[in-house]
């Protein structure tokens, strides 16, 4: 019997549901919407976010804000660092009522003003789809489904994508120009398949706070919705292969492995543990930050070492860390109780997980690319896997260095260029290769489904 295809795409939940329950969970209601401040802020001092430019769209302007005001709270929410910052950013909702309290000279003011729904994606030759998951941990997740709008036989290719560690959205809207959301854009249009992406908690429209969620809460939301498209009867079960951007492509062979997908496209992933990873990175920019061997080597072992040694081996945080020895403070550029925007019981739990165990057990087709330019991940690790994939008789790998990218889609002329955020420029053959990789891999079927 013919099963559903689908194409995995992870930079990661596990209800089972039908196309009809898929859609019954589908919701215009614009109190599900996200909404946009449409203004620039940047930090204040001791607390809140100047406004620095506001649209001419902007429901700050109906609040009586102007420029040059402090944004102190949200919610009766005091604004007090970056991470809560985005998780309050990420949680303001369409046409419902936010309350507001700013600064302007030295007078408070408070308002309360109503919030338009940001437009949702639309194109011309793809049907977009837009609903709602809850997680094992009660979580209402986004999910955002694309299809080509001219009629397909049944069951279809299919692609799911997951996306990298912050808490950045996978939906493509407008304004939005990084080449990462460029290279998702060309994806969608240009694979010809559905398309399943969903967002993290407090991403988007989900649920939650993305600054509190641990790495279990969110592969488990991957799991539910990879779970949901599986079943879906528009998709060819024997076709289905993960992709997964930075973080989420050393969850790829993770979701391949348990859900017996078809393939694997891993771009800027990495191979060894989390405190191998964190240690490197730190040597590398250290490096670009024009120190010498003799110098970095004596920070790694004064400070490094001791540092993610104590956070990712011992389960503390860097708050617990620096009151043992308030030295490393001087070391520390992340918050008191998270790294990257994310918690530190994300990094306990990631430490934990076995990213080279998933890679071992693969069996399946797999493309590997690392730009020569990134300087996030480490070449040694896509050798290493390389490698270790190559061992396996008759198993379909291609890896791709591919000249002068970093790990976020552009060419730089150095990883220090990159590093330093200078701009760098698109190819078009960065998006292209993926989707001729998708392509790829579709053409087969996984043979553990040729006998059902």
């Amino acid at each position: 019997m013919m099963k559903t295809a689908v194409l995995v795409l992870t930079a990661l939940l596990p209800v089972l549901l039908t196309s009809t329950t898929a859609h019954s969970q589908t919701s215009d209601d614009t109190q599900d919407r996200r909404a946009r401040w449409h203004a620039t802020f940047e930090p204040a001092t001791p607390t809140g976010r100047t406004v620095t430019s506001l649209m001419p769209e902007s429901g700050l302007t109906q609040a009586g804000m102007a420029v040059g005001d402090i944004l102190l709270a949200v919610d009766g929410e005091v604004i007090r660092n970056g991470d809560q910052w985005w998780d309050i950013t990420y949680n303001l909702r369409a046409d419902t009522p936010v309350s507001l309290t700013y600064k302007r000279g030295t007078t408070l003011h408070d308002a309360t003003i109503r919030f338009a729904p940001v437009e949702k994606e639309h194109y011309e030759n793809l049907q977009v789809e837009y609903g709602f998951l809850r997680s094992d941990y009660n979580l209402r997740q986004r999910y955002i489904i694309t299809l080509p709008k001219q009629p397909i036989p049944q069951p279809q290719p299919a692609i799911f994508v997951v996306g990298g560690l912050s808490c950045s959205s996978i939906e493509i809207l407008p304004g939005r120009t990084s080449n990462f959301i460029r290279t998702l854009r060309d994806l969608v249009i240009g694979s010809g398949m559905l398309v399943m992406r969903i967002e993290k908690p407090g991403v988007g429209d989900s649920e939650g706070r993305c600054s509190e969620t641990d790495f279990t809460t969110e592969l488990n939301g991957y799991e539910v919705a990879l779970k949901q498209l599986l079943a879906d009867p528009r998709v060819d079960r024997q076709r289905v292969i993960v992709f997964g951007s930075s973080m989420g492509s050393a969850l790829a062979p993770y979701l391949a492995n348990k859900y017996a997908l078809n393939g694997i496209i891993a771009d800027g992933t990495f191979y060894r543990s989390w405190f191998e990873h964190m240690l490197e990175i730190e040597r590398r920019i250290l490096a670009m930050q024009g120190n010498d061997q003799a110098t970095i080597s004596a920070k790694m072992n004064q400070a490094y070492i001791p540092l993610y040694y104590k956070m990712l081996i011992n389960k503390q945080t860097y708050a617990e860390i620096i009151d043992e020895n308030p030295l490393l403070a001087t070391y520390n550029y992340h918050g008191a109780d998270t790294m990257y925007g994310r918690p530190m019981a994300f990094y306990h739990q990631m430490q934990d997980f076995d990213v080279a165990g998933a890679w071992s057990q693969v069996s399946i087709p797999t493309r590997i690319r690392w730009g020569t330019n990134d300087w996030i991940m480490s070449e040694y690790d896509i050798d290493m896997l390389h490698h270790e994939l190559s061992q396996k008789q008759g198993l379909d790998v291609q890896v791709e260095k591919f000249d002068g990218m970093d790990h976020w889609y552009t060419i730089h002329d150095s990883p220090a260029t990159s590093f330093l955020g200078q701009p760098g420029q698109w190819d078009e053959r960065i998006s292209q290769q993926l989707i001729d990789w998708a392509k790829q891999l579709n053409k087969q079927t996984n043979p553990r489904w040729s006998s059902d």
